[in-house]
């Protein structure tokens, strides 16, 4: 059984001593309701006031079995209380020091500041990357779900700078900061490139104007939820089989092909061959769509000519086990 069931019991067996003496009290001596009750609550509290009135024996007998029936029930009363606060409390600062702990060790992870249904959202798709990630939030009950779930989160404002550092800016590798308000996701962003000039922000917003703003405070980029919804719905009455394709490319976990990028490393052996011979097309029956260069610059449809060099990142289409395959080629050794 468990403990706070223990202690209910115990409760209501105390209340059930306490009418019982009542009722005694008025039997035996003949007291009404106030005296006999009065009565009660001192002996079993063990308070030492003087009987209201002079008992008889029968009385001082009842009395006896009356303190000896209840003083044990108070006192494994007050010592499950005890044990509820020292232990519940003991319990919380230890949880809290390992989740400290756990994200002052982190390094290059992604910080998302709010858990609202955006965050809830980015934060649910992060988890199948197995991403390092910490969230911040201050709704009590967003991040008691966020224990739940245990994600290593912050509770606190995002726009606090000692919040930032709790979550472990300085040594982040993303910040992702999706608040309700404009004007908290541009004070997020001046305190976070503040204490991280190298961090990689990407922010949330509402209009246009607040997007410049948040680029103006440090923003690498800024993304409005309504505008890429309104053009979602347009595409999808104008393009609906592309839009089908890249929701099952990108999204359906159920299907074998995926669209994925991929990262090249400088320890790839690909580095410096032409597509034509490096394999992927022949032998992992991948379609690359595009190479974005570590200039920036993206080339499309890529000619079988071209060369994958160092920090290149490759977009290409196929099934799934294929990439892992192609991942593991373009970060290998040679």
């Amino acid at each position: 059984m468990p403990e706070w069931k223990k202690t209910v019991i115990c409760v209501l067996i105390f209340f059930a001593i306490i009418v019982s003496g009542t009722i005694g009290y008025m039997i035996i001596e003949g007291w009404d309701f106030t005296d006999a009750f009065y009565m009660s609550v001192i002996t079993l509290t063990t308070v030492g006031y003087s009987e209201v009135h002079e008992l008889g024996n029968t009385g001082k007998i009842f009395t006896v079995v009356l303190i000896l029936a209840g003083v044990g029930v108070i006192v494994y009363i007050i010592s499950m209380l005890a044990q509820f606060v020292v232990e519940g409390r003991l319990r919380q600062v230890l949880g809290r020091h390992k989740l400290e702990k756990k994200i002052q060790e982190l390094k290059d992870h992604y910080i998302v500041c709010g858990y609202g249904r955006v965050g809830e959202t980015i934060c649910s798709m992060f988890s199948t990357k197995s991403l390092k990630l910490v969230v911040i939030e201050k709704d009590p009950e967003k991040t008691a779900l966020l224990h739940e779930k245990g994600v290593l989160h912050v509770a606190g404002e995002a726009t606090d700078e000692e919040t930032l550092t709790a979550a472990g800016i300085e040594h982040a590798g993303s910040l992702i900061t999706v608040l309700g308000n404009d004007r908290d996701n541009v004070y997020v962003t001046l305190s976070a490139r503040g204490l991280n000039s190298g961090l990689f922000i990407m922010a949330r917003s509402s209009d246009v104007g607040s997007g410049r703003k948040l680029l103006r405070a440090g923003a690498d980029k800024v993304v409005s939820p309504y505008r890429i919804g309104a053009r979602r719905m347009a595409q999808m009455i104008l393009r609906p089989a592309l839009t089908d394709f890249l929701d099952l490319a990108m999204m359906d976990k159920n299907i074998d092909i995926q669209m994925e990028e991929i990262s090249v490393k400088a320890s790839s052996r690909l580095i410096g061959i032409p597509l034509q011979d490096s394999g992927i097309r022949r032998d992992l029956n991948l379609i690359i769509i595009a190479v974005k260069k570590d200039s920036g610059d993206m080339l499309f449809n890529p000619s079988s000519r071209a060369t994958i060099e160092a920090g290149d990142i490759v977009i290409v289409v196929g099934e799934r086990n294929n990439l892992e395959k192609l991942k593991i080629i373009l970060n290998s050794e040679p």
